[in-house]
């Protein structure tokens, strides 16, 4: 059971997750916060895998409120989720320890399966957000710089290789599932295994790498 802690300033908006993410056998919301304030105080009594925090909150926002939950929760994980699509905010809030990021737009699918994520200490970013870099890498650079930490993808399968060149070409996880004539989750499952086999450090690691292999002009 992934328990989890709902930080948003909104409260319909923590309700309607809640109710959503009752639906989920192995994922529980053992706590609610409406600041960062309430976030650190409700984790010194209550244990948590997984904070699901907006950005934009009262009192203490997201951005203050990392730096001392990493040092005093090092084992529970951040994933963000907010309205904020900036480069910036992504990058600030990964950089301070923030472990996945996630659109309020984002399908429920697409949450849980990012709450799942993030609790076994994978980073996850959103289809949008990760589209968004990947289009600016392609548009800075055509080739995979060694710096990036990227692999050749060599080892990647050919049902791989597919959903790759489709995430390139802009279409989203359903649109891909559709095409695929498969399901949406099993489309996040392999955009989730073609990053670990590759060991890119960046979605737009992984978007020079199609287009080095051809996949994408």
């Amino acid at each position: 059971m992934t328990r989890i802690i709902l930080a948003d300033d909104h409260t319909i908006l923590r309700d309607g997750i809640r109710a959503l993410l009752s639906a989920e056998a192995d994922l529980e919301v053992v706590g609610e916060a409406s600041n960062g304030a309430e976030v650190l105080s409700i984790l010194e009594t209550t244990p948590a895998d997984v904070v699901l925090m907006d950005v934009q909150m009262p009192i203490l926002d997201g951005f203050a409120t990392m730096p001392e939950l990493r040092q005093r929760f090092p084992e529970v994980r951040v994933l963000v989720l907010t309205m904020l699509d900036h480069e910036n905010y992504v990058a600030r809030m990964l950089d301070a320890g923030a472990l996945g990021y996630v659109l309020k737009n984002a399908a429920i699918s697409e949450i849980t399966h990012a709450i799942r994520t993030v609790a076994a200490n994978n980073p996850f970013l959103c289809t949008e957000i990760g589209l968004n870099m990947l289009y600016k890498a392609v548009a800075q650079s055509a080739s995979l710089a060694p710096e990036d930490g990227g692999s050749s993808g060599a080892d990647l399968t050919a049902r791989e290789l597919e959903v790759l060149k489709l995430i390139a070409e802009g279409m989203t996880n359903g649109e891909i599932a559709d095409k695929l004539f498969t399901s949406k989750r099993t489309i996040e499952t392999h955009r989730q295994n073609i990053i670990a086999k590759t060991q890119a450090k960046n979605t737009a690691a992984l978007i020079k790498l199609a287009v080095s292999r051809g996949l994408i002009s």
